[in-house]
């Protein structure tokens, strides 16, 4: 999908602050391409003309009492949380940050406050099985790969083994050839062994961790057993579970029954469930996939709307992993291609079980899926589709999450309602203009829905089936009027006040036309977060109110908004990408992408009382390097971020690299898991 001569796209101009190798390897350029959502859906400002003329105001009538009962009732605590308000406003417990913010720069190491340390924990190539070689650059191999830690670490999650061990799984997202082998141009002119290697260098893996004395560092176990440790790689045997298992959409050749997928690619974000396993999504699979042209013509609209060219036989650029792998050509094996986009789930406790694609989860540009209960016990996911005017998604389960009963547990993702999100405004069309000023009631805001499209078996969709909806759910979405957002990725619900916030990294696409009251900025470079507080604080429930309480860019830019705090106090922060929580609720988030000129971040800010808005960066990553994760443990000693691509930047090669992190000197450049804690062992953030 990139340019047809490799050489010239690494040094080409790209949108954003992405380099562009990462646009080719991450995502098969796709910024480059059409926008894959055509639908006529109407925009936030649309829905707000039609409803004031028709009623003069937003609040008046039905959406009216939605978006203030919203409000009201959400004033009920998630939890029973010491000092949680509910409304996220003023308390006693004001999450006053305890470092000085990290400055903006281009170092290329890892930068964090004074008083704290950092080090690597897991880095690409390091043995994860007992018997895996150690790392060696120059002479690498399938063989050894598929023992090692894979490339381009992204979520991380932590199961805690006692007091003293634990295990972290990570994903490996994707791969980036040209930093990973001494003289790579295309996957033409790669070698078999080369394809083989990026095959299992995909996935995700487990590792057994251990604390470092009594303080907030781990480092990887590397003696002994390590029973747990395990590598899923893209070719590592899956099953498929739920309403879409075994429907003709994901049959192939080699797996007529359409129940027993191959693999995993492109996995980024993901969450836990309550019974301790990961859920790892599968998000850009589009781009490695060759022939779309070859596909039967009913199926080309399909294709486009994931983001493959019904045009194209051989993207340039592109791996090639069909070279080694028939599967990935679609004049071949058509269905191949729906067999991805998947939430997996890992049970990181069975290095023996087989991970399960949960077809009830829906099938898009998976950034994760991160789990809570509703009030009734139900399991909630929720997820977002990462890319341009794409929607906002959860998964409610039929049944009760039930404590203790595992085998019961590990069906709920199998049956139950997928919703898609839809917003509405509640400030007048005039006041939203593309200037980034705050409406007159002084706050983004406004109430919504959770519009559902499958329940099990039945679809909600007119003219769709229910496997229908849920292999080609970006269409039912678009059926059903889903609000188009600025590429949605993180969704995860804080758990400390119950709201729910959502990364939504950029959008340069967007219009002066298309602004509206949730993604109020045209070409939205530097993203904002979008917080959602459901009906009686209800993960279950299928209303909401929403804002936005960060609107991102520099302090001094008047289109930025920090939740009303003082801007000049407040740190500069593009393109958020991922969120997580300590235990005051803070609210901590990295960033993909920085075009503010510096390197990307991880921030902190605090998302109620006095201080709410308050953003501080809390550590920067090397050069070329993007920001993944994070991850605040349990014990809140310790923060684990991914530090991904590090050295991808255009013109970098083996041979003239732009990073040598984490091992310096002349090294080469190695994505790899970092820990950071206070030197003090205190608690992070705090």
């Amino acid at each position: 999908m990139s340019p047809s001569r490799a050489l010239p796209l690494l040094t080409s101009p790209h949108k954003g602050g992405r380099s562009a190798l990462t646009c080719r390897f991450r995502c098969g350029n796709q910024c480059a391409h059409d926008v894959q959502n055509t639908s006529e859906n109407a925009y936030f400002g649309d829905v707000v003309a039609e409803i004031v003329s028709r009623r003069g105001v937003l609040r008046a009538g039905t959406l009216g009492a939605l978006a203030l009962g919203a409000v009201a009732v959400g004033a009920a605590p998630a939890a029973a949380t010491p000092g949680h308000n509910g409304n996220h406003g003023h308390s006693g417990n004001n999450g006053r940050l305890g470092f000085t913010a990290v400055p903006p720069n281009t170092d290329d190491r890892v930068t964090v406050p004074e008083g704290y340390q950092t080090a690597p924990v897991v880095r690409w190539g390091d043995p994860v099985l007992p018997d895996a070689p150690a790392f060696d650059f120059e002479n690498q191999t399938a063989a050894a790969q598929a023992k090692q830690f894979g490339y381009n670490n992204d979520f991380v999650t932590f199961f805690p083994l006692g007091t003293q061990r634990g295990l972290l799984w990570v994903n490996h997202e994707y791969t980036d050839e040209n930093l990973m082998f001494r003289g790579y141009t295309t996957g033409e002119a790669a070698t078999e062994e080369q394809i083989r290697i990026a095959l299992a260098a995909h996935g995700g893996s487990v590792v057994e961790v251990e604390r470092v004395g009594g303080t907030g560092q781990w480092r990887l176990v590397t003696r002994g057993r390590r029973r747990y440790n395990r590598r899923i790689t893209a070719l590592t045997p899956m099953r498929f579970t739920g309403p879409a298992a075994g429907s003709d959409l994901l049959r192939t050749a080699a797996d007529p029954a359409g129940t027993t997928p191959v693999g995993t690619l492109n996995n980024c974000a993901g969450g836990t469930t309550p019974w301790g396993t990961v859920l790892s999504g599968e998000e850009n699979f589009n781009q490695y996939f060759v022939n779309g042209n070859g596909v039967p013509e009913a199926q080309k609209p399909y294709l486009t709307r994931y983001g493959v060219s019904p045009t194209t036989g051989i993207p340039s650029g592109n791996r090639r992993f069909d070279r080694v792998e028939e599967r990935f050509d679609l004049a071949k094996h058509p269905n191949e291609i729906n067999r991805f986009g998947w939430i997996v789930e890992i049970d990181p406790f069975d290095p023996t079980s087989t991970p399960i694609k949960r077809t009830a989860l829906g099938r898009l540009a998976h950034e994760g899926a991160t789990t809570t209960l509703a009030r009734d016990g139900r399991v909630v996911a929720y997820m977002g589709d990462d890319s341009r005017f794409e929607y906002v998604y959860k998964f409610v389960s039929k049944r009760r999450y039930i404590p203790g009963f595992d085998r019961h547990n590990r069906t709920l993702l199998d049956e139950g309602t997928l919703y898609v999100a839809k917003f509405t405004g509640d400030s007048p069309v005039k006041e939203i203009d593309g200037s980034g000023k705050l409406p007159s009631d002084g706050r983004f805001d406004g109430s919504g829905q959770w519009i559902p499209l499958v329940t099990g078996g039945v679809s909600h969709v007119p003219g769709m089936t229910a496997q229908e909806v849920l292999v080609y759910t970006r269409i039912a979405a678009d059926k059903v009027g889903a609000t188009k957002m600025d590429r949605p990725e993180d969704v995860e619900r804080n758990p400390v006040t119950g709201g729910v916030y959502v990364a939504l990294t950029n959008n340069t696409n967007r219009t002066p036309a298309q602004v509206d009251e949730a993604n109020p900025r045209p070409a939205n470079k530097h993203g904002h977060i979008l917080e959602i507080t459901e009906l009686r604080d209800d993960a279950g429930a299928t209303t909401f109110s929403w804002s936005l309480p960060l609107v991102c860019g520099d302090p001094s830019d008047p289109t930025t908004y920090f939740a009303g705090f003082d801007k000049t106090k407040v740190s500069p922060i593009s393109c958020p990408d991922n969120v997580a929580f300590d235990g005051e609720g803070n609210l901590w988030i990295s960033t993909d992408g920085n075009q503010l000129g510096a390197n990307d971040g991880l921030f902190v800010m605090p998302v109620r009382g006095s201080e709410r808005g308050h953003l501080k960066q809390f550590l920067s990553v090397p050069v070329g390097a993007e920001t993944c994760g994070p991850l605040v443990s349990p014990d809140q000693r310790s923060v684990f971020t991914a530090i991904q691509h590090p050295g991808e930047t255009n013109g970098a090669t083996p041979e003239a690299p732009s990073s040598h992190w984490p091992d310096g000197g002349t090294s080469q450049p190695r994505p790899a898991v970092v820990v950071t804690w206070h030197r003090r062992g205190g608690r992070v953030g705090s």
